[in-house]
């Protein structure tokens, strides 16, 4: 018995094995243009994702400037001010407040001594 299951495995094995594809892995040499565009590219990408934020474009409005032109200038930038600019919005705190851990301590405090009782 126990040599039917080896050899089933053992076939089960060798048909996954010739069903994986083969990848054949290929090496070049790139310009430094194209391995510092992904990353300024990501980084336009990331500004302009945050400018076109409803809470941010809101407050470009009230601000006298429409969302398409800050779109429009975002694209004028260079990669240098690009990259700062990113920097800067990775760098500002998430917005949340402590009201919720409080709310939530509380919840987990009122269920346990709910439980406790």
């Amino acid at each position: 018995m126990k040599s039917v299951w080896a050899r089933t495995l053992c076939r089960l094995l060798i048909v996954l094995m010739v069903w994986t594809p083969y990848q054949v892995a290929q090496a070049g040499m790139i310009g430094t243009d194209q391995a510092a565009a992904p990353s300024s590219q990501a980084d336009r990408e990331a500004v302009l994702s945050f400018v076109s934020r409803a809470d941010v474009a809101g407050q470009l409005q009230s601000m006298g400037l429409d969302a398409a032109t800050a779109k429009n200038r975002v694209d004028a930038m260079t990669d240098t001010e690009v990259v700062y600019l990113a920097a800067k919005i990775e760098q500002l705190p998430a917005g949340a407040d402590t009201g919720g851990i409080i709310l939530l301590i509380l919840i987990i405090a009122a269920i346990w001594w709910v439980w406790k009782r």
